[in-house]
């Protein structure tokens, strides 16, 4: 009887020891953003080559969920007692454990768990799964899904190209790497308009061509107030138009004189941008008349193919980036648009008003050429800056309606980066209000950048169709059909099919050989079947 008793008391506590081993999901606290930053700054250093290609490839953007967790938290739980860590989770930031429900429970005492998820869902407090942090907000203020802006003084000037457009959707200038030229950013490396830029290891170098040293402060603070136009960010006050793009800033004028020695700091600024893989870059400067007058340009100078400027604005278009220009504020003196804005290689920006009506002092094109200056139009009257100190003001000039620009170009070729500078700048071209209709004040008018991020989309998918897959022109065809081959391929298996499934015709392709003589085929619908690399596809074809 004791024995039958003492096996029935083993089973019983057996079976409530049983009951109280559960199963949770422990989730913790958002990931450094330090640690975040420096590892997504170096992703070969959380992930394989071939996982960076295919997230490329795929345009998969890495985030912090491909940061792995904190190790030091997840040995905290492997010694709590009671508890068996059996997973983990970087995606989820989470910890897979076993333990009774008491043990489990209590790793909520410790400072960095923040939740929990039992897999026995009756056991769930009514918040598990929303993944709460001591600050409930802290994880969408450090890493936003989408971002969400308050422009504040900056409204007006973003969404009157339609830039927040895409900053709606997450296109910030990520991975756009833009140059400032400009004769000094005073401040700029604790004004806390750059305080994200700085933090965020975006605010890549500097270096000052007339002193020929490593300094941003220069002679002057006009700069200052362009780059904020771009990059600068104070939450709820100010936001410019590429708020994620990484920045270079460069001295190349000269307040103390007038002379074309800043044309060739500026070419020479320009070349150490091209090195250093700039996309985008902005020049708030013109130069027409100088200290000494005899150097002073003409109109005949300003052809976009004579002076120093113009000439290393089109070397740096050849090399693929987009140089952004102010058009020059001489509207009112000498009129016409000064260098580098004549040159073809520039894209030049005009200034209208907070109501999109051109002002006087925006210089008029066309160049001496006739080619059509300035390319389009932002806001440069009473344009919202941030101020060396980092107060929230106004100014006016193409200064300004050049970098507004300049930030939004940035922010749309983050959208599309394998896309080239002269499909992204005729897209934008194209999308303004005066494009059918250009004249010397406005060129092109004011852009939509929402409508060329739309058109760049939609190309950039009909690009990557040509470049990996087969087609068939013309189609109808009356005596000779062409194949035009993807990069990928260089021979191919072609053959042609009746509507009883019957093939009439097979040959071998080449990318040289590419054309096949239908002319003695009867007219009516024929299917042609494409194989190469193991890969077959077929295609409709009339004959006529």
């Amino acid at each position: 009887m004791m024995k039958k008793l003492s096996l029935l008391f083993i089973v019983f506590v057996s079976a409530l020891s049983f009951a109280q081993t559960e199963d949770a999901l422990v989730i913790f606290e958002a990931k450094d953003p330090a640690t975040v930053t420096a590892a997504l700054s170096n992703p070969i250093s959380i992930l394989t080559q071939a996982a960076l290609d295919r997230k490329n490839a795929q345009g998969i953007a890495i985030d912090d969920r491909d940061v792995p967790l904190n190790e030091a938290y997840k040995a905290q739980i492997e010694a709590t007692s009671g508890i068996t860590v059996l997973a983990k989770s970087k995606w989820l930031n989470a910890v897979y454990v076993r333990g009774t429900e008491t043990n489990i429970n209590n790793l909520l005492n410790l400072p960095f768990v923040v939740d929990l998820e039992f897999a026995d869902k009756t056991l769930n407090r009514p918040t598990a799964g929303k993944q709460f942090t001591k600050d409930k907000f802290e994880v969408e203020n450090q890493f936003p899904s989408r971002p969400v802006y308050n422009y504040g003084s900056a409204t007006n000037q973003t969404e009157m190209i339609n830039v927040d457009y895409l900053h709606e959707n997450d296109f910030t200038g990520q991975d756009i790497i833009v140059a400032f030229m400009d004769n000094g950013y005073p401040n700029v490396l604790s004004n806390p308009a750059f305080a994200d830029l700085r933090n965020d290891g975006r605010l890549l170098g500097w270096y000052d061509f007339v002193a020929r040293e490593e300094s941003p402060d220069g002679t002057g603070s006009h700069g200052a107030g362009t780059f904020s136009d771009a990059a600068g960010f104070l939450n709820g006050q100010f936001v410019g138009t590429a708020p994620g793009a990484s920045y270079y800033l460069y001295v190349t004028e000269d307040d103390n004189s007038e002379s074309p020695a800043e044309e060739a700091y500026w070419v020479e600024a320009l070349e150490r941008a091209d090195s250093l893989g700039v996309y985008v870059t902005n020049t708030s400067l013109g130069y027409q008349a100088f200290d000494n007058s005899s150097f002073d340009h003409d109109y005949s100078d300003l052809d976009g193919l004579t002076t120093i400027a113009a000439r290393g604005s089109n070397v740096g278009f050849d090399k693929g980036m987009i140089n952004v220009t102010s058009a020059g504020n001489d509207g009112n003196g000498f009129g016409k648009v000064a260098t580098p804005a004549d040159a073809t290689g520039s894209f030049t920006i005009g200034a209208v008003d907070a109501g999109e009506n051109y002002v006087s002092f925006s210089s008029r094109g066309p160049n001496a050429a006739g080619v059509i200056k300035p390319d389009v139009m932002a806001k440069g009257r009473d344009a919202a800056i941030v101020s060396p100190n980092g107060n929230v003001t106004t100014s006016s000039g193409t200064s300004f309606s050049s970098p507004i620009t300049a930030g939004a170009v940035a922010s749309l070729w983050s959208a599309v980066p394998n896309l080239k500078n002269d499909v992204v700048m005729q897209a934008i071209r194209e999308s303004a209000d005066r494009y059918n209709n250009p004249t010397d004040e406005y060129g092109y008018g004011v852009p939509n950048f929402g409508d060329a991020l739309n058109a760049l989309l939609l190309l950039g998918n009909e690009q990557f169709l040509q470049e990996n897959n087969f087609a068939l022109y013309p189609n109808p065809v009356t005596t000779q059909i062409n194949i035009s081959f993807p990069k990928s391929a260089e021979d191919a298996e072609f053959a042609l099919y009746n509507v009883l499934g019957e093939r009439i015709l097979q040959t071998r392709i080449t990318s040289l050989k590419n054309s096949i003589d239908v002319s003695g085929l009867s007219s009516g619908m024929y299917i042609a079947s494409i194989t190469s690399n193991n890969k077959t596809t077929s295609y409709k074809i009339i004959k006529e």
